[in-house]
């Protein structure tokens, strides 16, 4: 009987279709939730910045204010001194985002209007977002809403969104801000993934545009390959997502080179975020098992890459260090174009994140 109900293809739609409305429901529920905690966020900026100037500095004025709500609410990690600066930061940025509904409403004036239609967007989009926004825009506010409404009309993540900044995409597209259009991410979108799952909204309860993570993450892919592949130096192109069967699972290495000067395997593995140690985990890991699978007799130990957006270079060196395996990390930089012109040597670590930089 079952197996009857499964084959109905209304059944199917049917099934389809409430999944769809699910998600759809649950990101709403974020928006509102992400909506909510933003205007708090906002409310509190605005107390911060009017407060403290009552104080001198050196007062530590963040740090008892952090200290004070957090004995009010110890399982809330958002009021940390960083996070209090970037509320007043925010309130600073949107000085005259007052009251959304009343502002809203106002329709008297037209350019009083427009205003109030590009402030509220910024309540739309996840806090860790405007983190990287005022970050990287500081105080030019059209620039920041710049950003926010790229954000909504592609349903970027904040990696995407960081690639886009460095690449000066405000500069090279101009300036025009325009209004928000979509009332919801996209269900399968990066930014919806982030707004549904980002942590402060629990705390408080790819190159065109439109990339997403994977793509991005491919286009990097495609331009490494072809930079190792043309330096002449005895680089030979394995596998990508190369499938290595490692005990009972099933593991799929970015990329999987063998040096024929080098006589060894080189892995690499390519991640848009910044530096994080349990990357580190994840590349000797696969390192050791390239090793203990692929590696045969004349074979030298297996070397790898480790390619990320940015990196401490304290915490990398710490991290290098802590391991046995060859391992090196580089970042790049999306900005710019790879030269024609490249050593005809084996890079080193350094020599490959000079190039990278130029992709």
């Amino acid at each position: 009987m079952s197996q009857l109900i499964k084959s109905n293809v209304e059944y199917k739609k049917w099934i389809e279709s409430v999944s769809i409305r699910f998600q759809q429901s649950q990101i709403k529920a974020s928006v509102k939730v992400n909506e909510e905690m933003l205007f708090f966020y906002w409310t509190l900026g605005r107390d911060i910045s009017k407060i403290s100037e009552q104080f001198k500095y050196g007062s530590n004025f963040y740090k008892t204010v952090s200290d004070d709500l957090t004995k009010f609410f110890p399982s809330v990690h958002s009021f940390s001194v960083t996070n209090l600066k970037y509320m007043r930061y925010f309130f600073e940025l949107y000085p005259d985002a007052e009251n959304r509904q009343q502002l809203a409403d106002d329709s008297e004036n037209s350019n009083r209007q427009q205003a109030v239609d590009d402030l509220k967007v910024i309540f739309n989009i996840p806090w860790g977002h405007h983190l990287v926004i005022m970050s990287k825009c500081k105080s030019d506010r059209k620039k920041a809403l710049f950003y926010v409404n790229k954000i909504i009309e592609n349903n970027w993540s904040r990696s995407v969104l960081m690639n886009f900044i460095d690449s000066n995409l405000y500069e090279r597209q101009g300036k025009a801000v325009t209004n928000f259009e979509r009332s919801l991410p996209a269900v399968q979108s990066d930014l919806a993934q982030q707004i549904t799952r980002d942590p402060y909204n629990f705390d408080f309860l790819t190159m065109r545009e439109e990339y997403d993570e994977k793509e991005l993450k491919d286009a990097l892919m495609d331009n490494l390959q072809k930079f190792l592949l043309e330096l002449g130096t005895g680089f030979a192109f394995v596998g990508r997502e190369y499938r290595l069967e490692v005990g009972n699972t099933e593991q799929f290495l970015d990329m999987l080179f063998y040096n024929i000067s080098l006589h060894c395997y080189v892995v690499i593995e390519v991640k848009i975020n910044a530096f994080d140690p349990r990357d580190m985990g994840q590349l000797s890991t696969y390192v050791a098992a390239v090793d203990g699978i692929l590696r045969k007799e004349g074979d030298n130990q297996t070397i790898g890459l480790l390619v990320c957006k940015t990196k401490d270079k304290v915490l990398a060196q710490y991290s290098v260090n802590s391991v046995k395996t060859p391992i090196g990390i580089s970042e790049y930089d999306l900005s710019r174009a790879i030269p024609e012109q490249v050593k005809n040597s084996m890079p080193t670590i350094e020599e490959i994140e000079s190039e990278l930089k130029d992709i």
